[in-house]
């Protein structure tokens, strides 16, 4: 069938009568069979529910790519300006960014300009500083060329200035440009300095030349041979780059992009938050509310024309829209596709005080025009609660949710689509410090229980909370340990480490018995301990003194029983631990060889290494402590594995070579596995709980937020991640 192409924009206030108007668009219009459906995405939360959605309402979801926007760019550069002009990723992409900074940094801070950042590191820093301000500034160049190539190109042209947009020229005409600071200079000098060591094709595989070749060629009309897709759908986005929609809208012209977006409001709003002079643009979606421009109406007399909430909740979501109108011309669109309907806002008053309030916001209504009509103390629609501790919220949160979820068990009979756990999303300002109280208030109920609610913790980083990567997280920091016994024994409680030597559940209990009457404390040995500057305190209570005991125990017996050397205290002064013996005895011999691995790869990882030498001891180490028992344990390993090969190609792209410590290897290690990608689950089928971030717009029947404290959100200062 043939697809027309176009840009079309769907706007709508509810992400499910976009997607139902989406999907009755796909079938109205169908792709050939097993060729793939595009869906950009900008989460996994919103991937996996646009895929349940379309399963729901189609009856399957096969032949689909549901993509992150970056990634489907990078593709589209490669299919239409050719592989060989294209790279797999780009040389100053952030992880590569981040070596080529590790391996500059040490030459540029003796040069003038470049003070702030050689106070910060100190000629006494160590590696894993200079590793810190690498990745921060790595991640800085990577947002600036995203959303400000013009600065990076302005500077690549040795101008230390921040050029104006086009709506900043309109609001302000006096000058195209602002001098950088002098505290800002080294900023543009750093883009130089990672600029200088490129060679043209290089510099030419950036993505701000990228992103100019490829609008540039499909503008003058050169469409690949096979094209990337035939239609591209844009899904559920709230924020969208300025390069993205212009690469969008460069291909609506040779195939059909979609573009379904959430929109609060149904009347023209850009005019009412301040700066809305930096965003004048030609054309103007949405009507005007009773025929009043509101560019015309002061900010001071504002909130007599507005939603005060939509005012102050709604500065990037206007921003957006209003970029989005410069290249959405909305009847021609109409024209093209001959679609008659393209704002798909819902209709009514609404009857609860939720509905009441979105309605308002959708049809821009100021509190002045709202009827005074008091509360229905019956409508639970919106509650608040304050509690006294994070522990109190999430309790009270499970109270509440098992009296919703028994009122809709109550009415399923009635009401086939009643509440199920799953439809309920739990949302915080940081999962990781409120993990521990939901796993405690809602795991303390055995699956049958009738206090039981299935649930899901969201975006919490595999580091720390994989039992697989907290042990090889700790084996990673092996020097600067004091290797207790409790921390051994939290090592053999991790199945893939159990598993490698031959220790079985049932047989911890014992060996925890023998650890403790053997006298085993802590430090794996004497040479272990002095590299701790702890060398006065001996051999004694050590692993390799209680190993001995263990083991002269199990060949010798009690002390006094046949005893060699010199007289009394056992053998040569040691102390036999007669309790090891019979058919449960191989675990001891389980216990040195963990022991015995620990030591070897202690003494390896002391010394520093190229990232090669370090990716082979690498290897190693999963070798030799890691035998998977399960999927997850695979996946794991996988993962591992995958991000030493990420993290040895960057250090290759970047030509770094330098000899590195355990320190900064295990931090560029570690640091690959908790990047963030659309394979990782959000919706398991219970409630999911995860964290509050801004324009996350995932459809829930019932959203809870817990955690909000004044300075904990809106956070007073970003957080790193």
């Amino acid at each position: 069938m043939t697809i027309q192409p176009g840009l079309l924009v769907l706007h709508g206030n509810r992400a499910e009568l976009l997607a139902e108007a989406l999907f009755e668009w796909i079938r109205r219009n169908p792709l050939q069979p097993l060729e793939e459906e595009v869906f950009l995405v900008q989460s996994n939360g919103m991937a996996e529910w646009l895929k349940m959605a379309l399963a729901t309402q189609t009856g399957i979801c096969a032949a689909t790519r549901v993509e992150l926007p970056g990634r489907f760019l990078w593709r589209a550069y490669r299919q239409v300006l050719g592989r060989d002009a294209v790279p797999a990723r780009s040389p100053l992409d952030k992880l590569p960014l981040t070596w080529r900074l590790m391996q500059c940094l040490p030459g540029l801070l003796a040069q003038p300009g470049f003070e702030p950042l050689a106070g910060f590191l100190r000629a006494d820093a160590d590696m894993g500083r200079r590793l810190q301000l690498a990745q921060r500034l790595a991640d800085l160049y990577d947002q600036y060329q995203v959303y400000r190539s013009d600065w990076l190109a302005a500077w690549a042209d040795g101008q230390d200035v921040l050029p104006k947009t086009a709506a900043d020229v309109a609001a302000n005409a006096a000058a195209n440009a602002e001098p950088l600071s002098a505290d800002q200079r080294w900023q543009a000098a750093l883009w130089r300095a990672l600029l200088m060591p490129l060679t043209e094709l290089e510099r030419a595989a950036t993505r701000p030349q990228l992103q100019q070749r490829f609008v540039n060629a499909l503008g003058d009309g050169n469409a690949p041979v096979t094209p990337i897709a035939r239609r591209v759908v844009l899904f559920g986005m709230t924020h969208v780059p300025m390069q993205t929609l212009e690469a969008l809208a460069a291909l609506a012209e040779h195939c059909q992009v979609v573009l379904a977006i959430p929109n609060p409001c149904r009347y023209h709003w850009a005019d009412i938050i301040q700066g809305r002079e930096l965003l004048q643009t030609e054309r103007r979606r949405q009507p005007l509310r009773r025929g009043l421009d509101l560019a015309s109406v002061s900010l001071e007399a504002m909130h007599a024309h507005a939603h005060p909430l939509l005012a102050a909740w709604g500065r990037q979501g206007r921003d957006f829209v209003r970029q989005l109108d410069a290249f959405d011309d909305a009847v021609a669109a109409q024209q093209r596709f001959n679609e008659a309907k393209i704002d798909l806002f819902d209709d009514g008053p609404g009857d609860t005080l939720l509905q009441q309030v979105q309605a308002r916001i959708r049809d821009l209504v100021p509190l002045a025009e709202h009827p005074a009509t008091p509360a229905d103390p019956a409508d639970r629609s919106i509650v608040f609660h304050i509690a006294h501790s994070a522990h109190r919220e999430v309790e009270i949160l499970h109270d509440q949710l098992l009296a919703l979820l028994a009122h809709a068990q109550a009415v399923t009979a009635l009401n086939p689509e009643a509440l199920t756990p799953k439809d309920v999303v739990v949302m915080v300002p940081d999962i990781a410090v409120f993990a521990p109280a939901i796993r405690s208030v809602f795991g303390q109920y055995p699956r049958g229980d009738a206090r039981f609610i299935p649930f899901d913790i969201a975006d919490l980083t595999e580091r720390g909370n994989n039992p697989l990567l907290v042990a090889f997280e700790w084996l990673l920091r092996l020097p600067q340990q004091r290797c207790r016994q409790t921390e051994l024994r939290d090592l053999l409680d991790v199945p893939a480490v159990a598993e490698r030597f031959g220790v079985e559940a049932q047989d911890l209990p014992r060996l925890v018995q023998w650890m403790e009457g053997a006298g085993i404390r802590w430090g794996l040995n004497t040479a272990q301990r002095t590299a701790l500057g702890l060398e006065a305190c001996g051999d004694q209570n050590t692993w390799l003194f209680g190993l001995r005991r263990m083991l002269l125990g199990y060949a010798n017996g009690a002390s006094g029983e046949g005893e060699r050397g010199g007289g009394g205290g056992g053998f040569q002064g040691i102390e036999p631990y007669a309790e090891v013996g019979g058919l449960e005895a191989s675990i001891a011999g389980s216990l040195a060889a963990l022991v015995d691995a620990l030591v070897g790869w202690w003494e390896v990882a002391l010394t520093s290494a190229l990232p090669t030498e370090w990716a082979e001891r690498g290897r190693a180490l999963i070798h030799a402590f890691v035998v998977p028992t399960d999927d997850r344990e695979r996946l794991t390993v996988a993962a591992l594995h995958d991000a030493l090969r990420a993290w040895l190609e960057a250090c290759d792209a970047a030509g770094f070579d330098t000899p590195v410590p355990l320190s900064v290897a295990r931090e560029a290690w570690l640091a690959g596995i908790d990047e963030p990608s659309l394979s990782r689950r959000f919706r398991a089928g219970g409630v999911t709980f995860c964290t509050l971030l801004p324009m996350r717009a995932i459809p829930f029947e019932v959203v809870c937020l817990l955690g909000m404290n004044d300075g904990d959100y809106p956070r007073s200062s970003p957080r790193s991640d």
